[in-house]
């Protein structure tokens, strides 16, 4: 029988919804194209720290979430909200369960068949947010003005027609530093899935997407909807890939790219 939905999961997360460079209405958009039986919404769906300062809430905010209601209505998908390091404020309802399809916590175990993945935002080995806020909250504003600069540039050169240019990913990307740190990341996140005794690890906070095999513990990343615009999504035969959003919104185009060695397993 031929399932009613199109990915068995999908994982999206760093949307930060209430800041302007949030991809709001391309998250939701990417949304109502797709279905599936899980969503995991993992981490700074929200961002708490902008809306606090200089962040705006807005119409097409709220629409992801009513996106997202709908996915529960219309597919019984079941909704998992991981806490993130910009949502923090969610410490104070967590762990929340509201009805049978929607629960709020801190981390989250997928079973898969024989196999158990991790899944957590990722911030738990970030030092400068978990211990040094001021200055997590200091590099939020340069990273805002990176994105502000970054929009007219894209402007400029969508005049010219030239293709959109990610100034931000270009600078951690030649950054030494930045490249070690996001190495140092990963790795610490598959130890921390090897010593949970699980087969594998799915997170997001560093704007990274990715899927890599770390040593027998499959790394996995979903990425952002501030640059890169992508998600986790797994099939109904148990492969993982990553679908990035295009602006041509064509379902033709929108096809899943597997990132590394393909990793199949079933869910119950």
């Amino acid at each position: 029988m031929k399932s009613s939905t199109q990915f068995r999961t999908i994982v999206l997360s760093d949307i930060h919804l209430g800041t302007a460079g949030s991809k709001a209405k391309e998250a939701t958009e990417f949304l109502r194209n797709y279905s599936c039986q899980r969503l995991i919404l993992n981490g700074d769906i929200i961002d708490g720290w902008q809306l606090k300062q200089y962040g705006t809430w807005k119409k097409k905010h709220t629409a992801f979430f009513k996106t997202v209601l709908k996915q529960i209505v219309h597919y019984n998908t079941k909704v998992i909200y991981l806490r993130g390091n910009h949502d923090d404020f969610l410490d104070q309802v967590m762990p929340l369960k509201v009805g049978r399809n929607f629960c709020i916590r801190k981390d989250y175990i997928l079973l898969s068949g024989d196999k158990k993945f991790y899944i957590t935002h990722g911030d738990v080995f970030d030092s400068i947010t978990s211990q040094m806020k001021w200055l997590a909250y200091l590099g939020d504003i340069g990273y805002t003005f990176l994105l502000w600069v970054n929009k007219f540039y894209n402007q400029y050169r969508n005049w010219r027609g030239l293709p959109y240019y990610s100034l931000s990913q270009q600078v951690k990307s030649r950054i030494k530093q930045a490249v070690s740190y996001i190495s140092d990341y990963e790795q610490k996140l598959t130890e921390l899935a090897r010593a949970r005794n699980c087969d594998g690890v799915i997170c997001g906070h560093i704007h990274q997407p990715a899927i890599h095999d770390y040593d027998g513990i499959m790394y996995m990343n979903s990425g952002d909807w501030v640059e890169t615009m992508s998600a986790l999504v797994e099939d109904h035969d148990g492969n993982w890939s990553l679908l990035y959003y295009t602006s041509d919104n064509d379902e033709e185009e929108q096809q899943p790219v597997q990132v590394g060695p393909a990793l199949s397993i079933q869910i119950d």
